[in-house]
């Protein structure tokens, strides 16, 4: 494989980050690609909800198309898709499963998925729920990239016969995302789309302290919020903000919180992007616990780790410059590995090795045919 790569990618969105975290990751990894010389396609479902909300929409950093369904990106795409070094397919695309088929379909060099949600997708196939991904397609991939890592490799190997499985985590544009400077506004700030498994956690990490201290200012950003929750008033709500307002609302924060969905905390080892982009800002960051946090971010040292919300109200009234040096640490380790470059450089490395395999398997297959 050339050392600069033709890649097409068909994701969720790129163009809207609204309700979703996969835009900024894919973001922070194309432009990475970009930099590194590769080339990029990205092709993307048309869909009202992001039609609405597009904060992205010409990117300067790859090529962008929109498909209507999967009858047009085959007609309009099927060239683009055969002559590409590499397809890859990410997680919670629209009709995932036929899209599948049919870039299977055109016979592309190399077939990839990136996984950007494992421990939702092996909890929904575990309930035969094939929204985006089928059990059966799982083994046609040459590797299947995982925001999640850790036992979920074993599992996605073993269990479900995926060839080869290699973690992918999800990473940070780190120009765009630093300390601004300004004066702190909120001690402590939360954002995410509303989730249902995750709001016991928001109740007890966020509201509760709320209540127990009613003169700190408290924020909480993301999108589908209940009108029925019972917010504090020192609870301010935005309800969306697009990528380049990231920066300045971690820099408000005297801390940011981080909660994990059910899923992703019980499979482990499955960092959510907020936590790289706070910590890329020098926000102190407190987070739920889950296996594997420790191995991005020490304990005491780069990350606070609460259990309930007396482990919130203590960061909060502690006026010690520990966190701040806790803050430090963190960028420095998100600065060094968890960047878009550093995960590009690691996924262009994964996608060569994967043909030279490749090719010296049909080889093999050659010569004994012959």
């Amino acid at each position: 494989m050339k050392k600069s790569l033709n890649l097409v990618v068909l994701g969720l969105s790129l163009s809207s980050s609204w309700g979703n975290g996969h835009a900024t990751t894919y973001r922070a990894l194309l432009r990475g690609m970009h930099a590194e010389g590769h080339r990029v396609l990205f092709l993307e479902r048309d869909v009202p909800w992001y039609a609405k909300q597009r904060d992205l929409p010409d990117p300067n950093f790859c090529e962008l198309s929109l498909y209507s369904g999967v009858d047009d990106l085959v007609e309009r795409s099927s060239a683009r898709l055969q002559a590409a070094d590499a397809v890859l397919i990410g997680s919670y695309v629209p009709e995932g499963t036929r899209i599948i088929d049919a870039v299977v379909a055109q016979h592309p060099k190399l077939l990839c998925f990136y996984d950007l949600d494992t421990p939702v997708t092996l909890a929904k196939l575990d309930r035969k729920d094939e929204e985006y991904i089928a059990a059966r397609q799982m083994p046609l991939f040459d590797i299947y990239f995982s925001f999640a890592g850790g036992e979920v490799i074993n599992r996605l190997e073993q269990q479900y016969g995926v060839s080869h499985a290699e973690p992918l985590y999800c990473c940070v544009d780190a120009q765009a995302y630093q300390q601004t400077g300004e004066p702190k506004h909120w001690d402590l700030g939360y954002i995410g789309t509303y989730s249902a498994d995750r709001q016991p956690a928001l109740e007890r990490f966020m509201i509760a302290p709320a209540r127990l201290l009613p003169k700190m200012r408290f924020v909480v950003a993301g999108p589908n919020y209940p009108a029925n929750i019972d917010w504090p008033q020192n609870v301010e709500r935005i309800e969306h903000l697009a990528p380049a307002d990231h920066p300045t609302f971690y820099s408000r924060q005297r801390f940011t919180l981080n909660i994990t969905r059910t899923d992703m905390a019980a499979a482990g080892w499955s960092p959510s992007v907020r936590l790289f982009e706070a910590a890329a800002c020098s926000t102190p960051i407190i987070s739920d616990y889950w296996n594997g946090l420790e191995d991005f971010f020490p304990s005491g040292k780069a990350i606070i780790i609460a259990s309930g919300p007396a482990d919130i109200v203590a960061a909060l009234t502690d006026l010690s410059e520990k966190h701040w040096l806790m803050a430090e640490a963190a960028r420095v380790i998100v600065l060094d590995q968890h960047t878009g470059h550093s995960r590009a450089a690691h996924f262009a490395r994964a996608l060569c090795a994967a043909h030279q395999l490749k090719m010296r398997r049909s080889s093999t297959r050659f010569t004994i045919n012959a």
